[in-house]
């Protein structure tokens, strides 16, 4: 079975094309409405002017103006903004128990220390502790 190709400069004129139609029948539902509107206008100064003919020199005066409606502009994009500051880390080495819950933890130069209390904890307690590294957010140094 042949592959059937999309051209997609026609798939794209073919949607402006019907763009161009939706909104020209858009305009023309708005001057209708409009000439609806000036009919309903025209009906009520007929009815003002059994009440006086003053009010109708000043609307002759006054020609309506016909509304044409803008293009609705497209709001514009907004940039995303910047991520926070990420927060510096720093590894330390963590002595855990067989239920994976923190027991105690040493700086990352002293790794011999976490490991020999990892194996005093093991032959004391006679559960599994082992050592693993973790990365903890580093604190900030203020000085006043």
């Amino acid at each position: 079975m042949a592959r059937r190709i999309l051209n997609r400069r026609d798939l794209r004129a073919a949607n402006d094309a019907a763009e161009r139609r939706e909104a020209e029948a858009e305009e023309e539902e708005d001057r209708e409405d409009e000439d609806e509107d000036e009919e309903a206008d025209e009906a009520e100064d007929e009815g003002d002017a059994e009440a006086g003919d003053e009010d109708e020199d000043e609307e002759e005066a006054k020609p309506k103006k016909k509304a044409k409606k803008k293009a609705v502009a497209k709001a514009p994009v907004k940039r995303k903004a910047r991520g926070s500051k990420s927060v510096r880390m720093k590894v330390v080495w963590g002595v855990f128990n067989n239920s994976n819950a923190r027991v105690q933890t040493f700086e990352y130069s002293k790794k011999a220390e976490a490991e020999a209390l990892a194996a005093k904890l093991q032959a004391e307690k006679k559960s599994t502790h082992f050592v693993n590294p973790v990365k903890e957010p580093m604190e900030d140094k203020k000085e006043d």
